[in-house]
């Protein structure tokens, strides 16, 4: 259960990060660039893939949000627990990924939001994309870096035999 040390632990990290930076509210990034690019029959297909995805998400946090966030809240406290408590590093490291995925849920929840408030066309809706890849970028640095220097302690501190 070495995590830290593990090498699919941080190509799972990268794979997770590139993943969530690439696909903006469910929609690749190459589909927003050629509609920035081109324009007409890919700028109806950008909005359309843009409307059903925040309308999926929108609808989910709208029905079933209260149990959602009462389900995380008990998985993230179960694993803060045991990460602080018993120190345990699987539940360190697992918590290093869920929660910076959390937070990227909450800023694509306020994207969503934004976009079906009226920023659903043109380049209204191309800088707010844009916008939320940047910001979903920069928590992915920020996490990565923190993770990174979490790990290194960990695995300085247990040493080269354990």
């Amino acid at each position: 259960m070495r995590s830290f040390s593990n090498l699919w632990y941080w190509i799972m990290l990268a794979v997770m990060w590139s993943s969530a930076s690439h696909w903006v509210l469910g929609v690749p990034f190459d589909v927003i660039s050629r509609a920035r690019r081109k324009g007409g029959d890919l700028q109806d297909d950008l909005e359309v893939l843009v409307r059903i995805n925040t309308g999926r998400m929108l609808d989910i946090a709208r029905t079933a949000g209260v149990w959602l966030v009462a389900f995380l809240c008990f998985i993230l406290s179960a694993l803060l627990m045991l990460a602080i408590w018993y120190e345990i590093e699987f539940a360190q490291a697992l918590l290093f990924l869920l929660v910076p995925m959390c937070i990227l849920s909450l800023m694509s929840l306020r994207t969503a939001r934004m976009i079906e408030a009226g920023e659903n066309a043109g380049t209204a809706l191309h800088r707010r994309l844009v916008r939320h890849r940047i910001s979903t970028q920069a928590l992915g640095m920020v996490s990565i870096f923190v993770t990174s220097m979490f790990g290194m302690y960990v695995n300085l501190n247990i040493g080269v035999l354990g």
